[in-house]
């Protein structure tokens, strides 16, 4: 009769052990689909006056209000460019992407829509400006609120964020990456 009780407790091991290993990867999974309750997931995608989504919009930073993307990522002016003509090609593109367009680019709630347009880049793709200004993101800009771009100079220029108005956020430049 030890045997038999010496079995069934064997099975019921490695049955228990599986449901305990198959339940982690499901809680992750709940998580991850739920956003997990990180700031990402609150921020609010900038949106027009109609409620629609917007291409670009204005979102509060440490910096006051800036300018960001639809994801409410910062959006960067370089001070490299001459008028609405982008400096920022090559391996200036990998650290400082342009924010490209594919259609009519939006304004959102607080911006001035006349201000918004795009340049053609020198790779042919479209890219948006605000107040004359081609806009950039940062790759160090992880989340929304992030603005490590600011004031960084490479490339041979810095790089600001932008207010509503269009203008350049002033701060304190810091060199390189």
């Amino acid at each position: 009769m030890s045997a038999m009780t010496t079995r069934p407790r064997a099975i019921s091991r490695p049955i228990t052990f599986l449901a305990g290993a198959m339940a982690i990867p499901l809680v992750a999974l709940t998580v991850a689909a739920c956003g997990g309750g990180g700031s990402a997931a609150t921020a609010a995608t900038p949106k027009t006056s109609s409620g629609a989504s917007a291409i670009v919009g204005v979102s509060k930073s440490s910096l006051g209000s800036i300018l960001v993307n639809s994801n409410g990522r910062t959006l960067y002016l370089f001070k490299a460019d001459v008028g609405t003509q982008s400096a920022c090609t090559d391996a200036c593109v990998t650290k400082w992407p342009p924010l490209l367009a594919t259609g009519k680019p939006t304004a959102g709630t607080g911006l001035a829509a006349s201000k918004l347009a795009t340049i053609t880049r020198s790779d042919g793709t479209r890219q948006i400006t605000y107040n004359g200004h081609p806009l950039y993101l940062f790759v160090k800009d992880q989340k929304p609120g992030d603005v490590k771009g600011q004031g960084v100079i490479a490339f041979g220029a810095g790089s600001f964020a932008l207010s509503p108005s269009g203008d350049e956020i002033s701060g304190t430049p810091t060199p390189g990456y």
